[in-house]
């Protein structure tokens, strides 16, 4: 059977777009592209992200529709510098500044009872320049509009503007000779260029958005320090490091690559990269991550990851992703966008209507369907939440905080109850072999040189404690054979052609092995909140059942045909050695929780411990009994969550490890130390890229900022709206106030949204 392959994605560039109204247009020609799964497009950004079948023509065919649909397509990576002034682009607006101010003295002059009106033809003059030169935009884009049959922003702009400056023109044509008529060439004009100024404004206000992610690409040096098998140094680009490659890197720089620390010591700042303001000490063995910078040090380093695969490349994408997804929330706007120019246009006609039926002249019928025309514009709306999102997903970056994506930004701030992970979460993760005990007429020796075999291959946190404590003693640590990971359990193999199994006491118990001489010194090792583990050999016996087989110097134990396990007739196990381990709680855990309790969250540590261990070390970090879900399988941390959910309470899983992955992915929101693994990292909707707790706090705290800043936002969107159209309407707007009031909008909502920028990360 043929194994569906996975959708690809395409990241595209999209110029032109300039409302709500455009990205639903957008949105619907990407959908319709045979193949097209989904398809989300993104104002603030002005980009598209697209999930499509594989197909080899599939990036042309969406250029296709993108262009035919009115806009223009561009390469994703093709965005403006972003080392422009802060002046960059305002010409267009300084040109209808300089033309429309002299279209405007006349009513500054009536509010001092002077009379300052133009000649007819030097309004004229002054008016069509802005409205067909510096407005040709307008045209071009609402005429894309029209042939694709919707509406947007530049449709409205167009055809309110033309009627203003139409009208004019045909009263100026019209009018009795020696008389001056009234003519409405500044409001075609003034609203021209506050428009143009509104854009303008909004443009540069959408540069301080992307200000995380320049940032981080800025941390990308542009040469490398490569050491050439003969020793001298070569300067090449990063593009043609290599995996494996050597690289010298002098003190004061960044750091181009990932890699192992080989030769040197030194400090590096990762602020950038992490939001942890103090150097980190670097020995060899130690990772070094690109970007950072080195301290004062000259080190060596081998490169481990290149391109695509490295720390701050999915740092990069996982920013971005963030910033181009859509919250759910925007499906209100997308609903409402996608009728909004046509009621608009509906709303305009009746005003004209209207204004007719009561007796105004056509002139009056029509200024006040202009004004209702250009306040409606819905460029608000379509910046309402991606400016938040892009602001809020920024400045959690950095600090060390990596929201993947939209929907885990807007879940976050509904949590009432985080569940964490015991081992590498909530404590150090580095537990220690503090007593090994071997069996009566058994050698402690060489037990210990027995287990440390058997754990020399896992990456489990205890079985470095042994390996590390049988270095210690300098005994010789033997390549196992035929090993075997019984996941969530231990592991089996063979030391010195002796079959030997080390693992939970829960497994042992399974097993049905007694602890014998070693249960008293269990019991009190697990009062005091050590983890337990058993090393256990299994030996050969006769295969005739009997009732019981005692060893000289050993515990009794079952023949293995009475075991629950299964295994054949003719085996048994023999305790060798008991283990005890303790880990340390993370510094800053226990106030970490507290924070969190002290915003009215549920708080839950999940430990695969005995329930002693883990309530001692549940105490330790200040939770009490019915906060600690002892003795959790590895497998079952994700049925945990949904236990949890099943109350209707919204769960953020926080873990770091492979096996946290599917409680990550089961929660509401899954939280990834970013000091774990990729896999646990991929699973999350936030990874946290320091081992500092206090960080979930952060991460709950951004994002209910967000969620409020999104929220102000749609409200004032739909506020000048709902509020301007019917005193548009009713003639208590003119043209000139309604385009101010328009761009105010805009730049309004993005103005609040950059105010999330001051946020910063509490320490206490």
């Amino acid at each position: 059977m043929n194994t569906p392959l996975s959708p690809s994605s395409l990241d595209l560039g999209i110029g032109g777009m300039t409302c709500a109204s455009c990205v639903s247009r957008v949105e619907k020609a990407l959908k319709k592209v045979p193949g097209v799964q989904d398809a989300t497009v993104n104002l603030a950004t002005e980009s598209a992200r697209v999930l499509y079948a594989p197909s080899t023509q599939m990036d042309a065919q969406l250029r296709r529709a993108v262009r035919n649909a009115g806009y223009e397509p561009r390469a994703a990576e093709a965005a403006p510098p972003e080392d422009l002034s802060p002046w960059a682009g305002f010409a267009p607006v300084a040109i209808g500044l300089l033309l429309s101010a002299p279209l405007l003295f006349p009513m500054i002059g009536d509010l001092f009872g002077k009379h300052w009106m133009l000649p007819a033809w030097q309004q004229f003059l002054l008016a069509t320049p802005v409205q067909f030169v510096l407005g040709a935009r307008f045209y071009t884009a609402g005429w894309h509009a029209l042939k694709a049959l919707t509406g947007n922003m530049d449709l409205l702009v167009a055809i309110g503007t033309s009627a203003g400056w139409g009208l004019s023109m045909w009263l100026w044509l019209n009018a009795e000779a020696g008389t001056m008529p009234h003519l409405y060439f500044e409001a075609s004009a003034v609203v021209v260029t506050l428009v143009l100024l509104g854009k303008w404004l909004e443009a540069r206000a959408k540069r301080q958005t992307t200000a995380a992610i320049r940032a981080l690409h800025a941390l990308r040096p542009e040469v490398a320090h490569v050491l050439q098998p003969g020793g001298e140094e070569a300067d090449l680009p990063v593009a043609e490091v290599l995996l494996g490659d050597r690289l010298v890197v002098r003190p004061g720089e960044r750091i181009a690559m990932d890699g192992i620390l080989l030769e040197g010591q030194t400090q590096v700042d990762e602020s950038m990269l992490t939001g942890e303001p103090l150097p980190v000490a670097k020995q060899p063995g130690d990772k070094l991550t690109g970007g950072s910078i080195n301290g004062d040090g000259r080190v060596l380093l081998r490169v481990s990851a290149v391109g695509s695969e490295s720390v701050l490349a999915q740092i990069i994408r996982l920013v971005e992703d963030a910033q181009a997804g859509k919250a759910p929330i925007q499906r209100l706007v997308d609903q409402v966008s996608a009728v909004f120019v046509p009621v608009v246009l509906v709303i305009a006609l009746a005003t004209v209507l209207g204004w007719l039926w009561m007796g105004a002249g056509i002139e009056t019928a029509l200024i006040h369907a202009v004004a209702v025309l250009v306040i409606a514009c819905p460029c608000a709306l379509g910046l309402a939440t991606p400016a938040a999102i892009m602001a809020g997903t920024g400045v959690a970056a950095k600090n060390g905080i990596l929201i993947k994506d939209a929907q885990a930004l807007e879940l976050a701030h509904k949590v009432d109850t985080v569940a964490f992970d015991k081992t590498g979460t909530l404590t150090v993760g580095r537990p220690r072999l503090i007593a090994f005990l071997a069996a009566p007429g058994a050698d402690e020796a060489q037990q210990l040189a027995v287990a440390a075999s058997l754990q020399s291959g896992s990456e489990h946190p205890l079985a470095h404690a042994v390996v590390a404590a049988a270095q210690a003693r300098g005994l010789t640590v033997a390549q196992p054979d035929a090993l075997r990971a019984v996941p969530g359990r231990g592991s089996e193999g063979e030391v010195a052609a002796r079959s030997y199994l080390i693992g939970s006491l829960r497994w042992i118990e399974e097993l049905g092995v007694g602890l014998g001489a070693l249960a008293t010194e269990a019991q009190r090792l697990q009062a005091a909140g050590a983890t337990l583990a058993l090393l256990v050999e299994r030996l050969s016996v006769r295969a005739e059942p009997v009732e019981a087989v005692s060893v000289p110097g050993e515990q009794s134990l079952r023949p293995f045909d009475q075991l629950s396990t299964g295994r054949a007739q003719g085996e048994r196990y023999v305790a060798r050695a008991l283990m005890a381990f303790a880990d340390e709680p993370k510094p800053g855990a226990q106030e970490a929780l507290a924070a969190l309790r002290g915003r009215g969250i549920r708080v839950v540590m999940i430990s695969g411990d005995n329930r002693g261990a883990a309530l001692a070390m549940g105490a330790r970090l200040g939770l009490v009994a019915d906060e600690v879900l002892a003795e959790v399988l590895p497998g079952d941390k994700s049925a945990k969550v949904t236990e949890l959910k099943a109350g209707g309470h919204t769960v953020v899983m926080v873990g770091d490890g492979v096996n946290d992955a599917p409680a990550l992915a089961a929660a509401d929101v899954g939280m990834a130390m970013g000091t774990g693994t990729d896999v646990a990292m991929h699973a999350a909707g936030i990874t946290l890229m320091r081992g500092d707790l206090s960080l979930v706090a952060g991460a709950l705290d951004i994002s209910h900022r967000t969620v409020m800043k999104i929220r102000q936002n749609l409200f004032w969107a739909f506020a000048y709206n709902v509020a301007g159209i019917p005193l548009a309407a009713l003639g208590y707007l003119s043209p000139v106030v309604a385009g101010a009031a328009m761009a105010l909008s805009s730049v309004s909502v993005i103005s609040n949204a950059l105010l999330l920028k001051r946020w910063k990360l509490r320490r206490d």
